[in-house]
Parts: C-alpha cells; structure tokens; sequence
C-alpha cells in the first residue's frame, strides 16, 4: 500500500510521534510508522492505557484513540505494554536501521513495532523476533505472518541472536549485556538495550526496573563504543534470576551520579584500562574512547 493511501490520522500520528521523539528528519521511520495499523497488534476493544500510575479503561472502541503517544496495555496484570511510541521512534532513528540490514529483535510482546523496523529494513533485510512469553510470542506469529522477512521464536532472548546481525534492538532490562548479544554484533552493528537495576521485594524481581537506561553499543573495527541515550523503564528480563544482594551497588551510584552520559566505551573480556564509570570482570564502561 503507498505511504499516500494510509488514513489521514495515522499520518498525523506518526508526524507528532516524530516530532515529540525530536527527529527532524527521516522519510523512512515517518512511513514505517504510517503504514502500520496499530490496532492489529494491541488486540480487540476495550482497550486499556497506562497512566503511569493505573490502567484505565478508553471510552471509545473507535481504533483512533490508539494513535497517540500512550502505553496500551498488553497483560496488565504483569505490567506488559505496547510501548511508548515516542520512546521507540527515537532509539529506532538512533539506530539508523538501513535497507537490507539483518535485525535481531528480542522482547517483541505482540509485534507492533517489529513491524515497524521490518518497513526499514525492507524486503532485502530480515528480522528475527524473540519472545520469551509463550502467549505473546503465538500472537506475535499471527501478527506478522504476513511480514515474509520476519522470522518469530519463542524463547530466551538472552541467547539470540545465534549468528551476526548488524543490529540488535532489545525491549526489556538486564543489568548485563549477555554473550550472544557482543559476540553476534557485526562489525558496524549497533546494540540498543536498557541496562538497568531490578526492583527487588523479599529477595525477588517484581518484574520492574528500579533504575534503567537506553545504552548504545557500537562494534568498530577495533573495540567498542558506547553511550547512554536517556533513561527508561522497561519489564525485567523474565526468566533471569534475581541477582545477589549488593551486586549493583556500583551500578546505583553510577546512576545516582548521572556519570553514565559520560560514557564513550565498553569493554569486552579484556582487562579494564583507564577510569571506568563501571564495570565487572568481563565487562566495562569508561569515559575513554575506544
């Protein structure tokens, strides 16, 4: 369907969606967010939103009231949303995704905006969808059947993607970056993920981040390079286990102190060098170029 056939409103959105995400400029993530009708992936009416501190029920079951800047529930009682559209249009802009890439996308919920990243990559490019959730990734498949360079798995997304990609887009939190994640980054690929500290209750996550930013890693020739983007709250990583106690002390402060935007680099099982904003025995981030 031509970007021109879409219904109005959904232009409309997809131009204030841009706007508040504060992207000038790109033709490619406008149409993607045009050319895809929401309402196919946030389920039947009614509809429910987040307010942040609630869920409340929309009034109307007009699939209009779906195209604003709001978090439409997915599975309230975890906390499971479609995500903040603004949110996701400016780390897809940040992540320049181009025609023909190869795209790992992992917490997909039901597909809305693996939909959206398979616009920009186009039919030369692919994309392989993880969920961890058995019932979302069924209605993820069903979604994006017709989406022919979209491959859905059901599984740990801690462990995709299985062989190099040139982008990896991950829309839960961890307080690590996995294996499989720096390892399978091709050489230019850019990795997105909110690093973050579980909210923790007798001794278990609750689901949620008490702290969480959008990091990005890129893979150059020689190293890595890596920054924060802005903060954010996304679901914990179902499936991991709860950390031990005092872990992320080191992590707390460096967020506490907002020294993480002053990050330029991460390092990967080598010996740390320099001052590091924070690191672990495998891991780190310094205020160093790469």
């Amino acid at each position: 369907m031509a970007f021109e056939d879409e219904p109005p409103y959904r232009q409309i959105y997809a131009r204030q969606i841009l706007a508040k995400a504060g992207v000038a400029k790109n033709d490619r993530l406008l149409a993607a967010f045009t050319e895809v009708p929401r309402e196919k992936f946030v389920g039947p009416p009614p509809w429910v939103y987040n307010d942040f501190r609630n869920y409340r029920e929309m009034a109307s079951t007009d699939p209009l009231v779906l195209y604003q800047d709001l978090l439409i529930g997915l599975d309230t009682r975890r906390g499971v949303n479609n995500g903040m559209p603004s949110l996701h249009a400016s780390a897809l802009n940040t992540l320049g995704i181009r025609e023909g890439e190869t795209v790992a996308h992992l917490g997909v919920g039901t597909g809305y905006y693996t939909a959206i990243i398979a616009g920009l990559v186009g039919s030369s490019g692919k994309i392989v969808a993880i969920e961890y959730d058995k019932a979302l990734a069924e209605k993820a498949r069903e979604n994006l059947s017709g989406y022919p360079n979209v491959e859905v798995v059901q599984g740990d997304a801690a462990e995709w993607p299985k062989e190099d990609a040139d982008v990896i887009y991950v829309n839960f939190a961890l307080d690590h970056p996995p294996a499989a994640w720096i390892e399978n980054l091709g050489i230019s690929g850019r990795l997105l993920f909110p690093l973050g500290i579980p909210a923790v209750k007798n001794g278990r996550s609750t689901g949620f981040t008490r702290s969480a930013g959008f990091l990005l890693i890129d893979r150059r020739a020689r190293g890595f390079g890596a920054r924060f983007i802005q903060p954010v709250s996304f679901v914990w990583a179902e499936g991991q286990e709860p950390p031990p106690a005092g872990r992320h002390e080191g992590l707390g402060e460096a967020f506490h102190s907002r020294r993480l935007f002053q990050v330029r680099s991460f390092r990967w099982r080598t010996a740390p060098h320099g001052e590091e904003c924070y690191g672990e025995q495998d891991w780190g981030l310094s205020f160093e170029e790469p």
